[in-house]
């Protein structure tokens, strides 16, 4: 006997609420890691060659990287609470977090890398549902084009139902 209790689905505007919502506090998170280090960003950088002294990487290179760090994060950050130029955001977030997690490893601190591959992760599943944002800039600026639509296009390709 067949069960009668329905099975949930996904709704298309519950994900792109999730995915908001967690665009939202992943950009706040990376754009504060980047604003609380720039009032002393001489400080950080040095902070970090110190920190990278043992290792094979030249001093210069990693005092430079400690710059490049801060203005990264604070960019991707913005970027993403606002949902500007998303994919490239979170493809350019995913870059940085590679290269941070290479200087966490380098200097074996094994739990900061494996909070590193959750920040990972968080951004992976952004740019796996990329195609539901709705609740961002970019997806204002797509609205216009039948971007409100693109779900019950989705939904067709995917089933061969259109879902509006």
């Amino acid at each position: 006997m067949p069960d009668p209790t329905p099975v949930p689905r996904l709704q298309p505007s519950d994900v792109s609420l999730a995915h908001a919502l967690i665009r939202v506090g992943l950009g706040v998170n990376i754009a504060m890691h980047g604003l609380v280090r720039l009032p002393d960003l001489r400080g950080f950088a040095a902070g970090l060659e110190a920190d990278f002294a043992e290792t094979f990487l030249p001093g210069a290179l990693v005092h430079l990287s400690g710059y490049g760090i801060v203005f990264a994060e604070t960019v991707i950050g913005i970027l993403l609470v606002l949902g500007l130029f998303l994919r490239p955001v979170l493809a350019a977030g995913m870059a940085l977090m590679v290269v941070l997690i290479f200087g966490t490893c380098l200097l074996q601190n094994w739990g900061t890398a494996g909070s590193q591959l959750v920040y990972l992760g968080i951004y992976g599943l952004l740019l796996g549902s990329a195609g539901f944002d709705r609740f961002s800039l970019d997806g204002r600026r797509t609205a216009g084009r039948g971007g409100r639509r693109r779900f019950g296009r989705w939904e067709k390709r995917r089933t061969g139902r259109l879902l509006e």
